[in-house]
């Protein structure tokens, strides 16, 4: 693992709302905003920036936690700049903050967790249990 952050260092990534991040449920639209399982995937995108630039050709990260405290909506058709920025690293875990923004409006705030393994640590981990 590549030591290259510090506390503070900064990550931004921008998406336009589609009806794809709409909250729906079994083809049933709840809101015509940004969902907050569709914040989720874009703020972990986000703060993986910092993995893909850390990690070695035999390493892979993996989430190991994600808190969103969803503030305001995003509506259809509008850009949500995500900036993440580097809490701490201790060893292998990667902590962030991160903050989604339209404009001047908050959307959501929060934090994130990631672990740099070894590919092969990390495929041994992820392998299903055999069924008894």
């Amino acid at each position: 693992m590549k030591d290259i952050f510090k506390p503070g260092d900064r990550k931004t990534y921008t998406h336009v709302v589609s009806m794809a991040d709409v909250a729906s449920f079994h083809g049933a639209v709840v809101h015509e905003v940004c969902a907050t399982f569709s914040l989720a995937r874009d703020i972990e995108w986000t703060t993986r920036q910092f993995v893909l630039d850390m990690r070695e050709e035999d390493e892979e990260g993996v989430g190991t936690f994600l808190s969103i405290d969803h503030k305001g909506p995003a509506f259809v058709g509008e850009e949500i700049v995500f900036e993440a920025w580097v809490d701490s690293l201790e060893r292998n875990e990667l902590i962030c903050h991160y903050q989604a923004s339209v404009g001047e409006r908050l959307i959501a705030i929060g934090k994130t967790g990631q672990k740099i393994l070894k590919r092969e640590k990390l495929n041994r981990l992820m392998q299903k249990p055999p069924t008894p």
